[in-house]
């Protein structure tokens, strides 16, 4: 468990490891944060076998947030000569509207990667993002991810995606 705080006392959060049982929650701030919705066997499926690396953010005991990653094997997002590596995969993270500007989506994105990382030995980690979520790119590059390449009509409303990506180290 990672105690983090933002610079108001008041917005102080609670960053954890996913339990089976904040599914609900997590499905319920999925529904309402983003247009990309995943079935529930989705997320039982990513918390049984990707479950050191998903995190939730809590806000005096309510889950306000989560990511929620994959571990792959396939050629790297960042080597110019073709080489598998292991990988992260930023699947979804999503914050409450309420709850956004306080670092917390910062906070989870790291706890995430430093997991990626020791408890599964991923060299690298992407994510795909839409091209108008400007919010989020920002805190991405300030996370040192870079803009790899542009996904033509990534998403299911036909707007492009940012595949970014960012070494483990």
């Amino acid at each position: 468990m990672e105690q983090a705080t933002s610079n108001k006392s008041t917005n102080s959060f609670l960053i954890r490891n996913v339990r089976m049982d904040d599914i609900d929650d997590i499905i319920m701030i999925n529904r309402l944060s983003l247009p990309e919705n995943y079935p529930y066997y989705f997320f039982v499926d990513h918390i049984k076998d990707y479950g050191k690396a998903f995190y939730v953010a809590e806000v005096n005991g309510d889950v306000v947030g989560y990511i929620m990653p994959r571990i792959e094997l396939g050629f790297s997002n960042l080597k110019n000569l073709p080489s598998l590596v292991k990988k992260g995969h930023v699947v979804s993270i999503a914050v409450l509207e309420a709850y956004r500007n306080r670092g917390i989506g910062t906070a989870l994105l790291k706890a995430s990667m430093k997991s990626m990382k020791e408890d599964y030995g991923a060299e690298e980690v992407y994510l795909e993002v839409r091209v108008s979520n400007y919010p989020a790119i920002s805190v991405y590059e300030k996370l040192g991810f870079m803009k790899i390449k542009v996904l033509k009509h990534y998403y299911a409303d036909g707007e492009d995606a940012y595949l970014m990506a960012t070494y483990l180290t």
